[in-house]
């Protein structure tokens, strides 16, 4: 396939986007081929980084097809929750995690209920949801409550370990520590807790948030230790601006750069037609983001806080999710 030209803009700077389609483009023309553990196949390649400024409201929303950024946001907001179970999702007509739980419970119960009827269940019944709707400790938990043991003493035996009833919430630390220490290099948010990740319905794929402060500015670097570049990575760019956005707005600075770092950066082989359509599209327009007020804390900001301005992306593709 031949690249497409790069357009310049009136500042004569490429459009952030095409650091986006050029990795595609890498990926598909000379990535390694490898079966995964979904046994669907990708082409991949290790060590990848977009960079991103979000200097006056920018956002990294792709335009060469349409990113559901509201889904996208609601995610996010979930996130910020702890809730590990899908209803509160499901509720919102929000199913990026339904096929995890859905896969499950087809396997054990035998049923091959479609996908609506099990989100309709799961919104319908709280003990359902309860029992076949939760993810394990995923992101959200390890954000805001990463489980603490301490010693304890228990009938008479020393040595012994319990969980405290309340754990780390690295948000709120991170949160406190930029408007306290600004240039400590611990502003960090892990996802990646070994002891609890054969617990996890799928072990956190953006697992690394660290905020760097800077000329007044708060910078923001995400690893990625897997990314799915046609599906999920135009979520993660616009997961780690919003949260970014946020953090800033709540101690006071100013949006900066956002550097996003690839591990295993791969493309799924199932996916061939929106690669290659989305390879011959040419990106236009610089989305902005409006946040509407400023609550209280992080924790507190809805759906309703945020609109999105001057984004007409092309048309969407779709492509399966790889289980």
């Amino acid at each position: 396939m031949a690249s497409a030209a790069i357009p310049l803009d009136s500042s004569d700077t490429p459009h952030w986007e095409w650091q986006y389609l050029d990795l595609m483009r890498r990926i598909w023309e000379q990535g390694d081929q490898r079966v995964d553990r979904t046994g669907v196949g990708t082409r991949s390649v290790f060590g990848a980084q977009i960079r991103f400024d979000m200097a006056g409201g920018a956002m990294p929303l792709v335009t060469t097809k349409r990113v559901y950024w509201k889904t996208a946001t609601r995610e996010f907001l979930w996130f910020l929750t702890g809730d590990t179970n899908i209803r509160a999702l499901c509720a919102q007509g929000v199913e990026i995690w339904t096929d995890w739980p859905l896969d499950r419970y087809r396997k054990a119960a035998g049923d091959e209920i479609s996908r609506e009827d099990f989100s309709a269940r799961i919104v319908a019944d709280a003990a359902f949801a309860a029992q076949w709707g939760d993810l394990g400790p995923v992101y959200g938990k390890q954000w805001v409550d990463w489980p603490v043991y301490e010693p304890a003493k228990v009938d008479g035996h020393e040595g012994l370990f319990r969980q405290r009833p309340q754990g780390v919430n690295q948000v709120a630390d991170v949160v406190e520590s930029l408007r306290t220490n600004p240039g400590s290099r611990r502003h960090i948010v892990e996802g990646w807790n070994v002891a609890e990740l054969e617990q996890m319905a799928l072990p956190p794929c953006h697992k690394t948030y660290q905020f760097h402060v800077a000329g007044g500015r708060l910078n923001c670097l995400l690893y990625q230790r897997s990314c799915d570049v046609a599906l999920g990575l135009p979520f993660n760019l616009w997961g780690a601006a919003l949260f970014t956005r946020m953090l800033a707005q709540q101690v006071g600075l100013e949006p900066g750069e956002l550097v996003w770092m690839g591990g295993d950066t791969h493309l799924y082989l199932n996916h061939s037609d929106l690669v290659e359509a989305q390879l011959e599209r040419a990106p236009a327009g610089a989305p902005r983001l409006e946040i509407a007020r400023r609550p209280d804390s992080v924790f507190d900001y809805r759906i309703e806080d945020f609109a999105v301005h001057d984004y007409a992306p092309q048309a969407p593709l779709s492509a399966p999710v790889a289980v």
